[in-house]
């Protein structure tokens, strides 16, 4: 079937959600406003949409199913990744080592969550849905071209994000669980900044509040 004139609206707001990070991130610096806009906007809609269509958690893959496979095939992956960072930190002297990490860990998953299910979930998953004669890899490939785009101008992070999320959405596709990927996007986002980028994130959200 065709895109729903609903699924079209939320692919347009997912990214005009894009394009405000250049605009309120970049341009004008405002990141701190625009994630907590951003987050708020589309809890918002979240809590709509479930209070009119019961089916949309699981649509999402907003949902317990698919969690324990997931979680199989990332977990090992991911502790490579996290090795490999360390490994790369320590040798070129960008590894940063405070308690700032801790409430990354525990916010950062949150926000990795939020775009995990705006670019996959809502994106992906709705042009895999509609059976618009869009081949799997090419859902994919848009996928992860616009979670790398989000991500620029640093470039090892969009070359990051790019990698990553090919991996995140062909897994998403195949056992529909979103919560497995928002927390490991945002537990090895995280660790990227402090271990390959040399960059504290807790330091630049509070520089952002100010």
């Amino acid at each position: 079937m065709p895109l729903t004139r609903s699924a079209i609206v939320e692919i347009t707001a997912v990214i005009v959600t894009g394009i405000g990070k250049f605009l309120f991130v970049d341009f004008l610096h405002l990141k701190f406003w625009y994630i907590i806009s951003a987050s708020l906007f589309w809890t918002a809609y979240l809590i709509y949409k479930i209070s009119t269509d019961n089916t949309a958690l699981t649509r999402w893959g907003l949902r317990r199913k698919g969690f324990r496979q997931t979680l199989i095939i990332v977990l090992p992956i991911a502790v490579a990744v996290i090795l490999g960072f360390i490994l790369y930190g320590w040798t070129k002297n960008t590894l940063i080592l405070n308690w700032h990490i801790i409430p990354i860990m525990i916010l950062y998953p949150l926000w990795g969550t939020l775009q995990q299910f705006l670019i996959i979930g809502i994106i992906a998953g709705t042009l895999h849905d509609s059976k618009i004669s869009l081949p799997k890899s090419m859902i994919i490939l848009a996928a992860s071209l616009l979670f790398s785009i989000v991500h620029f101008p640093a470039i090892p992070l969009a070359i990051a994000t790019f990698v990553l999320a090919v991996f995140y959405t062909f897994l998403y596709l195949q056992y529909r669980n979103l919560w497995v990927l928002g927390l490991f996007h945002g537990w090895l986002g995280g660790l990227f900044y402090f271990f390959v980028l040399h960059r504290d994130p807790w330091m630049e959200f509070l520089e952002a509040v100010r």
